[in-house]
């Protein structure tokens, strides 16, 4: 299969979780959203590695991956204290946390 077949997919998958996130307002949409757009990053590093014939690609999807990873922890912890807070996870509400 063509490597350029890859970026188009992840263009395509890049494309839907931009418009995830600028269109829904629950939170958990947007954070699902969020992680599509770096899985979409992920897969164009490593066609384009792929594509060069080094490791560099695949070297940077993985810490793409560790940073995702910690971003998971730290964005479900902020949704569940507004969810708890306001009994909802719309991101409107997450305006309201100010003091």
């Amino acid at each position: 299969m063509n490597p350029v077949n890859y970026l188009y997919l992840a263009a395509l998958l890049f494309t839907i979780g931009a418009t995830g996130v600028l269109i829904r307002r629950n939170a958990i949409v947007v954070f699902m959203c969020v992680e599509l757009m770096l899985n979409a990053c992920n897969l164009a590093f490593v066609a384009f590695s792929r594509m060069h014939g080094n490791l560099d690609g695949q070297i940077i999807a993985f810490f793409t991956m560790v940073v995702a990873a910690a971003e998971v922890v730290v964005g479900l912890a902020i949704i569940v204290s507004v969810f708890r807070a306001r009994h909802s996870a719309s991101v409107d509400d997450a305006s309201l946390m100010k003091l």
